[in-house]
């Protein structure tokens, strides 16, 4: 073996040698259980200690936690939104998530504090006011506890703070890997949300204009873009549509900036919903528009036989 050879090997033997416990520490890393995640969602704000004192409940009780918010800025007192924004975010998070909910205008009531398990193997401890109706009927619950059992709160409970006092160290519990079970009492139902969808007849869809998209005045409906797509339109075509007393020709087109600055537009948004929009506007502020409000789509074939004018069907 030539000297040359020789050195070659030399340092590739040193190379390895030094590589070795870097490669045992990677290995032991990968071997170690992923730490436990809570995902929190509330309407308390961030103005104040709500939401930090929150966290600082949990990692007293599990340090290894790693708590992911979902937003603070829930509408205050709107379930609803909170629902909606509940199930939206559970679709991207892993199996064994615990979701920490607290829109509670109910506080310090007779309403139960619950942990439910979706079929989807995440965990959802939050106030039972409807709250976790959306993902009942998506996803489906294998169960749902009410939380009773003192060890999975704090000592003193105050009447108006329960997402310190009872959520917070509840889902703290669950981080631990503690049974889900043994947090109370099974239920066999829950509360629930009263959430009309869309219906269809011959003459189009009547849906609702059931959230406003934060900050850009967009307006999020209860119309998905299937059941849209079966009122025959294309993109490029115009739709006449009827939200309130509002009627207008929008079009349905692709994204935003299938349209001209300041103009409205029509469009399947990322969570698969019929959404109407002005690009680089504000949609709701501009036409006066809040939510919940009434909206009717026509179909394709009765506009063209019955000409631009929107005729929603007769009320029975």
């Amino acid at each position: 073996m030539r000297c040359r050879d020789v050195r070659a090997l030399l340092s590739a033997l040193l190379a390895l040698v030094l590589l070795q416990p870097r490669l045992a520490h990677a290995a032991e890393r990968a071997a170690e259980p992923a730490a436990p995640i809570i995902a929190f969602l509330t309407d308390y704000g961030t103005l104040d200690d709500a939401v930090g004192i929150c966290k600082g409940v949990m990692l007293s009780i599990a340090p290894e936690a790693r708590i992911v918010d979902i937003t603070h800025q829930v509408k205050p007192y709107s379930i609803a939104d909170g629902a909606r924004y509940l199930a939206r975010a559970a679709l991207y998070f892993p199996a064994a998530t615990i979701f920490v909910a607290v829109i509670d205008p109910g506080v310090g009531t007779t309403r139960r504090a619950i942990i439910a398990k979706s079929r989807r193997g995440q965990y959802f401890v939050v106030p039972d006011n409807g709250l976790l109706t959306p993902v009942e009927d998506r996803d489906g619950l294998v169960g749902a506890h009410e939380i009773t059992n003192p060890a999975w709160m704090l000592a003193s409970i105050s009447s108006t703070f329960h997402g310190r006092d009872i959520f917070a160290p509840a889902a703290a519990h669950l981080a631990r890997g503690e049974d889900w079970t043994a947090a109370g009492a099974s239920l066999s139902h829950l509360v629930r949300l009263d959430l009309a969808p869309a219906s269809q007849q011959a003459a189009g869809i009547t849906g609702s204009v059931v959230a406003l998209d934060g900050p850009f005045g967009n307006l999020i409906t209860n119309v998905s873009g299937e059941r849209f797509r079966q009122l025959g339109y294309q993109l490029g075509e115009n739709v006449r549509v009827r939200i309130g007393s509002l009627e207008m020709s929008v079009p349905y087109v692709r994204t935003f900036g299938d349209v001209a600055v300041g103009k409205p537009l029509l469009y399947i948004d990322s969570s698969g919903l019929l959404s109407i929009a002005i690009n680089q506007g504000n949609f709701a502020r501009t036409h006066h528009i809040t939510a919940p409000a009434v909206l009717f789509l026509p179909s394709k074939r009765v506009r063209q036989t019955r000409g631009d004018s929107v005729q929603a069907p007769a009320k029975r």
